[in-house]
């Protein structure tokens, strides 16, 4: 156990000795000053030990509640000053908002502005509950934050989102002011173990026909006084995302010149880049039907950004709110879509990605490859040179299939397996139809050469008694394969 004695060391010029309490533990001395003083009347200086009354209640008062810190823990691997640190700090409380500010201020100087940001908004949504920006590690308790939780109950990412990161940061505090080797702990409870964090709500897939597609940028744009017009703005960027295979906003506001050359955007997607060994680096060939928005947008200074998005609107945020906005004007004042169906500039990275797999017969790691997701090669990919052609050309395709033909996005067809549809017109093809779950069709014959032709015999035999636009539900077998798939069809 550690000793404690009232002790001077030098006398200051004024006369007067300033008073310490001396530790002692594991025959090691430290010395933690005190606010009090005393004359040459107030000591032995034999000893420079303090004799004055009042100091001595003063700091024998100290003592004890020393004395009580340190039987409340094991000191016994301390040194003496684990055991001073522990009695300076161990009873403070550590303020949370002001660690929370320091961790994602840290993240936006390493480079992970999005993550940053969210972890900002996080905490001040929890400060904006607590109501004060000054919030203890003590006032993190379960009722607190299952509190907090709840009022994030009407959010439909933020109820996960947020406390994910509030908890991170709470985990990181652990590790940094608790130490669990000596038992020096400051942080003296977990809350987060009796807190259930919800699962966001699955998003809805954002992705339009294209025929929508197209409607949306054959539309005219509505009457603006601006300068410039958030529908330009918003149609134009729409553009560019679906044609460079959905590139996001954040990556088109923050190209440099040098990203761009030979044809060729190059770049590394900020929202993966520090999470993956590749840096999410793509490199899309840029098709020329876009290239005069390419041209309307370039910078023309001694800007190190390709495009003047820089400079006429101060933040990446404020940039995609302003696209938003005029992805928004376009259809409600033009294509009449109500505001709560109206697209986003998302809208468009999902279409790409579903006619991509839809129409064009890319696999979904051809699309994901080509949406520049990670992949579970990135090992390899550290490795190898890769050749984003394949990318480039199912680009095109989407391309093609949206703006230079007349095809239609059949909504109700459940899409399936390519791969299903390619049989011999030798092999036994069985094919039902169905209605409310009764057997209405049914036909079992060789000399099919794809899905399209069976289904088109077995709404030919339907009965007249199944209401028009009603949808039938048809199950297609290749016996000789042993293969089964399914499809949904409206009655015309």
């Amino acid at each position: 156990m550690a000793t404690f004695r009232i002790k001077v060391q030098k006398q200051r010029s004024d006369g007067y000795w300033p008073v310490y309490i001396r530790v002692i533990h594991q025959r090691e001395s430290f010395f933690i000053k005190t606010d009090k003083v005393v004359d040459n009347s107030g000591i032995v200086k034999s000893t420079k030990e303090v004799k004055d009354p009042f100091v001595c209640k003063f700091c024998n008062i100290k003592i004890t509640e020393y004395v009580d810190m340190l039987n409340k823990v094991d000191i016994s691997t301390w040194n003496v000053k684990d055991v001073v640190t522990y009695l300076k700090k161990g009873a403070e409380d550590i303020c949370f908002s002001d660690y929370a500010r320091k961790y994602h201020d840290e993240l936006y100087n390493t480079g992970h502005e999005r993550n940053a940001r969210t972890y900002e908004l996080a905490q001040q949504n929890m400060e904006l509950y607590a109501g004060t920006n000054k919030i203890m590690f003590s006032h993190l308790t379960s009722t607190f934050l299952n509190g907090w939780i709840k009022s994030l109950s009407h959010t439909s990412r933020a109820k996960e989102q947020y406390p994910v990161c509030m908890r991170q940061v709470f985990k990181q505090a652990l590790l940094e002011f608790n130490d669990y080797d000596t038992g020096l702990i400051r942080i003296t409870t977990n809350p987060w173990l009796k807190v259930k964090i919800p699962k966001a709500d699955t998003p809805e897939k954002r992705a339009i026909t294209m025929q929508e597609c197209r409607a949306f940028f054959s539309a005219p744009l509505p009457e603006s006084d601006r300068k410039y017009p958030l529908a330009e703005l918003g149609q134009d960027v729409a553009m560019l995302s679906l044609c460079l295979a959905g590139i996001n906003t954040v990556d088109i506001y923050f190209l440099k010149k040098k990203d761009y050359h030979d044809g060729l955007i190059c770049y590394e997607r900020r929202k993966t880049r520090a999470a993956r060994t590749d840096h999410a680096y793509f490199e899309i060939r840029v098709p020329s039907i876009i290239q005069p928005i390419i041209d309307k947008y370039l910078d023309k200074t001694d800007s190190e950004y390709l495009f003047v998005f820089q400079k006429r609107l101060s933040s990446y945020d404020s940039f995609n709110a302003n696209v938003n906005i005029g992805i928004r004007q376009i259809c409600m004042d033009v294509l009449n879509i109500p505001r709560e169906s109206a697209y986003s500039i998302y809208t468009f990275r999902h279409t790409w990605a579903t006619v991509a797999q839809n129409n064009c017969g890319a696999t979904l790691a051809e699309v994901d490859f080509g949406l520049n997701h990670a992949h579970k090669t990135k090992l390899a990919r550290t490795y190898v040179k890769i050749d984003f052609t394949p990318a480039w050309e199912l680009n095109e395709k989407v391309i093609e299939k949206i703006f230079f033909t007349e095809e239609q996005t059949n909504e109700h067809e459940v899409k399936v397996d390519p791969h299903f549809g390619r049989f011999s017109f030798k092999q036994l093809i069985k094919g039902t139809l169905y209605y409310r779950g009764k057997v209405m069709v049914t036909i079992e014959d060789v000399g099919f050469n794809n899905v399209e032709q069976v289904i088109i015999e077995l709404m030919k035999q339907l009965p007249k008694t199944v209401p028009s636009r009603s949808m039938v539900q048809i199950r297609i077998e290749n016996k000789d394969k042993q293969q089964t798939q399914d499809y949904t069809r409206m009655v015309r």
